[in-house]
């Protein structure tokens, strides 16, 4: 996809969905954090279900270091790896409380130096948090990246960096919400709905799938 496909493929997307958003449900730059290590490998509803419960009685750093493994066990079973991730919770909050006087800091490197915090969550934390035009390559953009044709890679980082590189300035800040949410609802994994795609004209996959009713005659 050339670069003006790209703009125009994103535009679509933008017509369609002028101001979006996070589904995970926040208040503040650590209840995010803590989502979105929550978020890995589940789903948001699941997540959302769990931090309702979860936020209610812990919803800051010193909050959070209080309750303990076990008590945000208790919130997060239905969760995968839950239990990786009460140990990253706590970690993080006490790091956070420790390095940084409990606030969520603004910064890359001190983002990705706390537990459980990666390239991908940290892109997402700087975006919706801190307003920055990251690009956070979950398993949706990885794929749409390479399936579209408008970021190809072999790596979640190839894929990243060659949206860093084709988006343009102007539409980075909200590019990463458009493609998941179209990733998630629309170019599914197993069957893309192309036929209610909105960027189909731009989009350079060549097995389009057809409407289910002219699938089947």
């Amino acid at each position: 996809m050339s670069k003006e496909g790209v703009r125009q493929f994103l535009e679509a997307l933008a017509r369609a969905n002028p101001a979006p958003r996070t589904e995970l449900n926040y208040a503040d730059p650590f209840t995010l954090i803590v989502a979105v290590v929550l978020s890995a490998q589940a789903t948001d509803v699941s997540v959302n279900r769990a931090t309702a419960t979860l936020f209610r009685e812990a919803a800051s750093p010193a909050a959070m270091l209080a309750l303990g493994e076990d008590g945000v066990a208790r919130h997060i079973r239905a969760i995968g790896l839950w239990q990786s991730k009460a140990r990253h919770v706590i970690g993080l909050s006490r790091a956070l409380l420790e390095r940084h006087g409990g606030v969520v800091p603004s910064d890359r490197a001190a983002l990705e130096a706390l537990p459980g915090v990666g390239r991908k969550t940290a892109n997402v934390v700087l975006n919706v948090a801190f307003g920055e035009a990251t690009m956070a390559v979950d398993t949706h953009i990885f794929r749409l990246g390479n399936r579209t044709g408008i970021a190809p890679g072999k790596t979640p980082l190839a894929v990243e960096e060659a949206l860093l590189r084709r988006v343009p300035p102007a539409l980075l800040r909200d590019a990463h919400h458009w493609l998941i949410l179209h990733g998630r609802y629309v170019c599914k994994a197993r069957r893309p709905e192309c036929w209610r795609c909105v960027a189909a004209a731009w989009c350079g996959y060549r097995d389009k799938a057809p409407a289910p009713d002219a699938a089947t005659g």
